[in-house]
């Protein structure tokens, strides 16, 4: 599993940055891949939050059921006050996880998991759980970040690159999605799309997600590649100050996959 502890200040974090306007689209871009219809059964691995389980309750209705599970009690503490959603089912929240899935064999129609393999350190365990859980020709959607795709803006590109490096600790496989594709058809899956979901900031502005990540990785990265807190404080003070010369790119892939 990966080094990043989801405790209550890091979850309290995350919840923020995945209420800016960056991560909404995310959302959005991940339901419209989802197609879910009234009446359908979703499970969220990786619940985190609970903002994506409460849309997705929202599209199921009341005659549907969404199931998340997480490994974080923080998390799921934050994902329980989002359990009630207006004309949709209780989301049901469970301390578990990916690699065993505490759901009866062809539970759901759809499974969905977005910023979370890449922390896995058994990626095909984790896929043959939710080809278990799936009935069949059901659908599982995942989305994860590629972090050799991101650009950002730094006066000293040397100290950049160092810290970077330090903060793909954070992770099991940072270049995940080069190779999902392969595991998804290993695991039974058949792979009907894929696309590029990238993130564009292009000025320095805390509402965005790329303003909320200096803040998690100045956390994470002293103590590691050589890196002072000190030197990791500076780093994120010349980004912050960098203004309208800001500049911050990242992608993110989505695969759809139906079970065999």
């Amino acid at each position: 599993m990966s080094n990043l502890q989801f405790d209550p200040g890091v979850s309290r974090q995350i919840e923020s940055v995945y209420t800016t306007p960056d991560v909404v689209e995310q959302r959005r871009v991940v339901r419209t891949a989802l197609a879910l219809r009234p009446g359908d059964r979703v499970l969220d691995v990786g619940v985190g939050p609970g903002l994506l389980a409460a849309e997705m309750a929202a599209e199921v209705g009341p005659d549907g059921r969404v199931c998340g599970i997480d490994i974080s009690d923080s998390m799921l503490a934050l994902a329980g006050r989002r359990t009630k959603v207006p004309d949709g089912p209780e989301i049901e929240l469970e301390l578990a996880a990916a690699g065993r899935i505490p759901h009866g064999a062809e539970s759901f129609d759809v499974a969905v998991s977005t910023q979370v393999f890449e922390y896995l350190d058994d990626v095909p365990g984790a896929l043959a759980e939710i080809r278990r859980v799936l009935r069949p020709a059901g659908r599982v959607v995942l989305l994860d970040t590629d972090w050799d795709s991101i650009v950002w803006r730094s006066s000293d590109d040397a100290r950049m690159g160092r810290v970077l490096t330090a903060f793909e600790e954070h992770l099991e496989d940072p270049h995940l999605p080069r190779t999902l594709g392969d595991l998804l058809d290993k695991a039974g899956f058949t792979v009907t799309h894929q696309q590029v979901v990238p993130m564009l900031n292009v000025s320095y502005d805390a509402r965005t997600y790329s303003a909320g990540l200096i803040d998690i990785v100045e956390a994470f990265v002293p103590g590691r590649a050589k890196i002072s807190e000190q030197e990791a404080g500076v780093w994120a003070d010349d980004l912050r100050n960098l203004g309208d010369s800001y500049f911050f790119s990242l992608n993110r892939y989505l695969f759809v996959a139906s079970a065999l």
